[in-house]
């Protein structure tokens, strides 16, 4: 009578391309970070380095293709565009700022 305390495993639904099946998650599965698409309306920086020069201010119209700032990283001067028109709902940084991987910049409206 070892097992005699021991919980029912709780099993899940898990749909795999049309076929339901029913399995066990891991705890690493159960606590991820749930799928969130990417909001083209927020620059992120995509590596760590310092803020050159901004190009937009808040309530300025964008169009895409157009020039934000710069973000120098690695010796290398990065142009970061607009990826969609817009009006610039706010700037989170300034010239000579130090950023890192992943920080908010600018938000488009």
């Amino acid at each position: 009578m070892k097992n005699a305390n021991k919980e029912k495993p709780e099993y899940y639904p898990l749909v795999v391309l049309g076929e339901e099946y029913s399995t066990l998650y891991t705890k690493k599965y159960k606590n991820r970070k749930p799928y969130a698409p990417i909001d083209n309306r927020k620059i992120y920086s995509f590596i760590p380095g310092t803020i050159q020069n901004v190009f937009v201010e808040k309530d300025a119209d964008v169009k895409a293709g157009e020039k934000l700032l710069t973000l120098q990283a690695m010796k290398m001067d990065n142009e970061i565009i607009a990826p969609v028109s817009g009006k610039v709902k706010k700037v989170y940084v300034k010239p000579g700022q130090m950023v890192t991987k992943n920080e908010l910049l600018i938000e488009l409206l």
